[in-house]
């Protein structure tokens, strides 16, 4: 079945003279063949501009050039996370069928730092996109073929004609049969072009780093230590507050597995939790839709909860590994209650440590920013979670909101700064009025929530009782810089912890750990050194 789209509509229709492509219809939806005039497609699939930039190519591309091979436009931002739940599928697309298939990504971009070709470019490499990739500038591209959602597919036979358009996740199963079908039907006509597409990946190009695109830090006062996972490495790193890195959890390749610190496994693992004891670690392995924990003192790591496949539903009458999640991005423990951001079904969780059970804590499913009663309130792609024991604050990237949701059962859910799903920027200040751009990571110190303002490469303060935000770190613009605090540049930063009397960041596309020193007012990179 197709799925609901991420987000609401953007342009409300096509520009004139460009045909609506009709809708797939899949064969699990009705067990029908397709006919050679579906094949046939309905209109000529528009060209794509010339000047915009591209990425995992040497050159721009023609759809005349593409001519003779079956393409699929994958319009996505990527920000977007039904558009990170489709990569998987688009990859197995282009595996099975490498010589026929070319799939273009059309990134139209929501928010403004999305816009920049080198945040682009990022995004690729972070999420390991290896097809062709262009910048819709301005959302020509978006116009012209009538997408009102994020993600949507358009297919494209090997005549240049559109065959068919889909919104949503589960696109393998939706493209699969119609594409081998393609392939079979121009094949025999002699029309496919079973050439392979000359790429030039961005990754191939990019240098070596120590971390890589890492994502969340968490704080072990017993034992004065921090957690990092190092997400595209696919591991956690344990090291002391100056830089000596103390256990390395989880190799490089990406797996999903159970077993000593060696043999463990991870998937671009994200938000991290200690116990109060620092005796066990939880994580939230994202990409492999689960929770996992460590032990630190069996220097083990089991699993708490997740099949290692997404939830295309709410199945909470499963428990522990029965039970399956929607990348999960972050994490925080109160008593025997491990509350999981649950950034793919726009909700919070709370996972029973000891018997893997889970409930919704806060949110209905729909993607908004509704506040009132706990599961009666829309939440919009949580990623970042905190608490002061009593209450849980969380970003709420996609309406670039911080918000606060009672920890008591019969509590509800409240905003602090955050308005609409396409209301963001950068302005300090007070609600209504004050914005942040897509903030991914919330700590919460001294009465205060530090938020990790991601797009506007900042660091924040917001307070709870004025609901006011002020800018602690950076300059609004992306780079790498130390020194004083509001001169320092961060890039991307996913978030923020305060371990002792500094608040550490975890610099995302600087593949760096950077501290704030309130004392000094300054800002350096930490030096990590592995044994």
């Amino acid at each position: 079945m197709l799925t609901l789209s991420c987000h609401g509509a953007k342009r409300e229709q096509a520009p004139a003279g460009v045909a609506s492509p009709q809708l797939l219809r899949t064969a699990n939806e009705d067990q029908q063949m397709y006919d050679t005039s579906t094949l046939s497609g309905t209109s000529v699939a528009p060209e794509l501009p010339k000047d915009d930039e591209w990425f995992n190519t040497p050159r721009p591309l023609t759809l005349r050039e593409l001519r003779g091979k079956v393409v699929l436009l994958d319009f996505w931002t990527y920000c977007c996370i039904n558009c990170m739940h489709i990569i998987p599928d688009l990859k197995k697309l282009e595996d099975k069928y490498r010589n026929e298939l070319v799939v273009v990504g059309v990134h139209s971009a929501k928010f403004e730092t999305e816009q920049i070709g080198e945040n682009i470019r990022q995004a690729i490499m972070r999420y390991e996109v290896t097809h062709p990739v262009v910048n819709d500038t301005g959302m020509r591209i978006w116009d012209r073929y009538g997408v009102h959602a994020w993600p949507t597919l358009v297919l494209i036979n090997p005549e240049g004609r559109i065959v068919g358009q889909a919104s949503g996740e589960g696109v393998y199963d939706t493209f699969d049969g119609l594409i081998g079908q393609l392939a079979d039907y121009y094949g025999k006509q002699g029309k496919l072009d079973a050439t392979l597409l000359k790429l030039k990946p961005e990754a191939a190009s990019a240098p070596a780093h120590d971390l890589d695109y890492p994502g969340k830090l968490a704080y072990d006062a017993a034992h004065q230590r921090l957690a990092l996972s190092d997400s595209n490495h696919n591991r956690i790193l344990l090291f002391s507050l100056d830089g000596a890195v103390q256990e390395i959890i989880g190799g490089e390749d990406e797996g999903f597995a159970d077993g000593d610190f060696n043999a463990a496994r991870f998937h671009r693992p994200q938000g991290v939790c200690f116990d109060p004891s620092g005796t066990a670690l939880y994580i939230a392995d994202t990409e492999n839709h689960a929770v996992r924990v460590a032990d630190l003192a069996g220097r083990a790591v089991t699993t708490l909860a997740g099949t290692g496949e997404q939830a295309q539903g709410l199945f909470l009458g499963r428990r522990g590994r029965e039970l399956r999640l929607s990348s999960p991005w972050d994490v925080v423990l109160v008593g025997k209650t491990l509350y999981v951001a649950m950034a793919g079904l726009h909700q919070i969780w709370g996972i029973n440590v000891d018997s893997g059970e889970a409930v919704i804590q806060a949110g209905s499913g729909m993607e908004n920013i509704i506040d009132g009663e706990l599961r009666q309130s829309a939440l919009a792609q949580p990623s970042g979670i905190t608490t002061d024991g009593t209450r849980l604050y969380f970003a709420d990237s996609e309406v670039s909101a911080v918000r606060e949701a009672d920890i008591a059962p019969n509590g509800a859910v409240h905003t602090l700064i955050g308005v609409g799903l396409f209301d963001f920027g950068d302005i300090d200040g007070a609600y209504p009025s004050a914005r942040l751009q897509h903030p991914l990571g919330v700590d919460w110190h001294e009465g205060a929530v530090y938020v990790a303002d991601s797009y506007n490469h900042k660091v924040k303060r917001v307070d709870p009782e004025t609901r006011t935000v002020t800018t602690l770190i950076g300059t609004g613009q992306p780079g790498h810089k130390d020194g004083e605090a509001l001169k320092a540049q961060l890039y991307e930063p996913a978030d923020v912890c305060w371990a002792g009397d500094k608040l550490y960041i975890a610099d995302t596309n600087n593949h760096s750990v950077r501290v704030y020193s309130p004392a000094s007012g300054m800002v350096s990179t930490l030096k990590l050194r592995f044994p």
